[in-house]
């Protein structure tokens, strides 16, 4: 969580059962680099106490008894002026209207009205709350003003209703916080697309050709782009992961739906992670081959070319203003991404050994190589690869500049 570390954030925690949920995204937020001051309302010590808070980010958590203790004059001030984004999940519907009326009658409240950075709140109340005309109206108060706002979601309540009120997960949270960090980043502004994951060639209705990609390398560039600051466009396959809170995801699966969606979008920089086939079934069976019949015999043909169609130029313009291509290779790795390079006239690509047990597919970490169309190369030691990610969107940062 590159864009998290060594950022200050204020977290608000209001009197709601959900509010257990913060004590999570406090934890995460600190083992991703933040510096986390949590801010519980009376209501909120109700549900989950100080220490528990205290216990995951290793700083003390206020309560309104901060307020009136020898600090009182600086404590709102001094914690809403250097905090880089104020987070108040669970935010309940009293929170909710003081906010939208500037009432401040706790620590929290008070301290909201002293910052200056950016908040994100994350709505948490039970069955008819949230669709009150009074909450409604104060959301869109809270919003004029600028103010973010994730979910509720909708289902089971604590009451035993179902309806609008759920406060959202807290993998939900953590990408917003992500999100909102991530706005001036080194590609704020940028559009950027991603393909991730192995494509899928029918044989049948029920059988594909496919491979053994995981996806894990192209959501990780998805991630390192958004935060960069990027407005991401996400093209996958059918994968076990979930797609980075705020990238447009694009579901496909073979090599012609990637290719066909491809020439419909644009950006200024394609990173091209996915594992597109390079063959496939010549006739797809209209029915289930059926193991009676016998052994068939498929004959196979050469799939599309993605790389090869969006990055030749048309009309003498580039589709792309970078293109950056993977080559996994299981030997003479450099001679390949080399040759790769040059005949997809690519801007730069990352080699990987798939031989290496740690490397490559379904693992962890990578070990690549970048290629550049100047014919520098620059060796990356072994990392995962979320850091792999992060190096690529430096180099394609430094490319746009």
């Amino acid at each position: 969580m590159s864009n998290l570390a060594n950022k200050h954030i204020l977290l608000g925690v209001t009197g709601s059962i959900a509010a257990y949920k913060a004590a999570d995204i406090a934890s995460k937020l600190t083992q991703a680099g933040a510096q986390v001051d949590v801010i519980l309302t009376g209501a909120g010590e109700k549900f989950v106490s100080p220490l528990t808070f205290q216990s995951v980010t290793g700083r003390k958590a206020y309560t309104d008894n901060d307020l009136w203790g020898d600090q009182a004059h600086v404590m709102h001030i001094s914690l809403g002026k250097t905090a880089d984004l104020l987070v108040i999940a669970p935010c309940t519907a009293d929170t909710m209207a003081k906010l939208a009326h500037g009432i401040a009658d706790n620590l929290l409240t008070v301290t909201a009205l002293a910052a200056k950075c950016p908040m994100l709140i994350a709505p948490a109340m039970d069955g008819g709350m949230f669709d009150h005309p009074a909450t409604q109206e104060n959301l869109k108060t809270l919003q004029t003003r600028g103010v973010l706002v994730t979910g509720p979601a909708a289902g089971h309540l604590a009451s035993g209703l179902q309806g609008t009120g759920r406060m959202v997960e807290p993998a939900e949270v953590l990408g917003q916080i992500r999100v909102v960090l991530g706005k001036n980043g080194k590609l704020a502004g940028k559009r950027v697309i991603v393909t991730a994951g192995g494509t899928q060639e029918a044989i049948d209705p029920v059988r594909v050709i496919t491979n053994h990609s995981s996806g894990k390398q192209g959501y990780a560039l998805a991630q390192a782009a958004l935060d960069s600051g990027a407005d991401v466009t996400l093209i996958t396959t059918p994968t076990a992961l979930t797609p980075p809170v705020g990238a447009k995801v694009v579901n496909v699966k073979s090599v012609q739906d990637m290719l066909d969606t491809l020439l419909v979008e644009s950006a200024d920089v394609l990173i091209m992670a996915a594992a597109a086939a390079d063959f496939r079934p010549k006739v797809v069976a209209k029915d289930k081959l059926k193991k009676r019949d016998g052994i068939p015999q498929i004959e196979l043909e050469a799939a599309p070319d993605i790389l090869k169609t969006v990055s030749a130029p048309g009309s003498g313009k580039r589709r792309f203003k970078v293109t950056v291509g993977f080559a996994a290779e299981s030997r003479d790795l450099l001679a390949n991404a080399s040759e790769k390079l040059k005949s997809k006239g690519l801007d730069f690509i990352a080699a990987n050994d798939i031989s290496a047990n740690d490397a490559g597919f379904a693992v962890e970490t990578n070990r690549i190589t970048l290629l550049f169309a100047d014919g520098t190369q620059n060796p990356l030691p072994l990392m995962t690869k979320t850091e792999a990610a992060e190096k690529i969107i430096e180099h394609i940062a430094r490319l746009l500049e």
